[in-house]
């Protein structure tokens, strides 16, 4: 299995700041070591290995993760937390699950 996370600069040059929070989620709970690549999409770059990567995808959020296994289609990952049950196979909690979603989705609302 490879896995790649796909991280983003913003077009000002400043670092993607959802991006640096699962950065640090990785690091602090020893996750990194799972990480085969990390690539940067540069807004600045339509042409930067994250930017092609996305496109090829059709992924327009990051960070992400492209989880490639050999013989079966690549699976995608947006939110962190999933990724990290469903490929990691690390226990998460639901309440973490759903704040992730609704941060990503402000269009969403509780019934």
């Amino acid at each position: 299995m490879k896995i790649t996370l796909v991280k983003k600069i913003l077009a000002d040059g400043s670092p993607c700041g959802k991006c640096g929070d699962v950065l640090n989620k990785l690091e602090s709970n020893d996750q990194m070591k799972h990480i085969d690549e990390v690539l940067v999409a540069d807004e600045r770059d339509a042409q930067s290995p994250g930017m092609l990567i996305a496109a090829e995808h059709k992924v327009n959020r990051a960070p992400f993760f492209v989880v490639e296994e050999d013989g079966k289609e690549a699976k995608i990952y947006t939110v962190y937390f999933k990724f990290v049950k469903e490929v990691l196979d690390q226990k998460t909690s639901e309440k973490e699950e759903l704040k992730e979603i609704m941060n990503d989705n402000p269009d969403l609302d509780f019934i």
